[in-house]
């Protein structure tokens, strides 16, 4: 990568993150969408696409993202989460019960993540 694929990654990525913080969802997925694929082990930018995606409704896009995340840094409590209400918003119970656990046992200080965990168990046994 030249130093204007960098300068152009970063521009993207602010762009993208801008209208994320903006609340505009849909139009931040396509500068993070850019700049993952010029850059795409960068986590940071994995995860603002990954949020673009869950508030523009689009979960299955981001499960597979945070399915990435977690793939390179299986410790990540935060993409862990992230999937699993993915998962879990696809209607996806029982196969969001994994992550959502995970994230709970490596963040338990977290309400939501043991919110979340005991929702999809209840879920998922029913």
């Amino acid at each position: 990568m030249d130093l204007g694929d960098t300068d152009s990654v970063y521009e993207l990525f602010q762009n993208g993150t801008r209208l994320l913080e903006d609340g505009d969802c849909h139009a931040a997925v396509v500068p993070l969408a850019r700049a993952r694929d010029l850059d795409p082990e960068k986590t940071s930018i994995r995860e603002a696409l990954d949020r673009a995606l869950c508030g523009s409704r689009r979960y299955s896009e981001a499960a597979g993202e945070f399915s990435e995340i977690v793939e390179r840094a299986p410790t990540n409590d935060y993409a862990l989460f992230c999937l699993g209400r993915s998962l879990q918003l696809m209607g996806r119970h029982a196969e969001a019960r994994r992550p959502l656990a995970l994230a709970s046992t490596l963040r338990p200080e977290l309400a939501d993540y043991r919110h979340y965990r005991d929702h999809s168990r209840r879920r998922a046994a029913a």
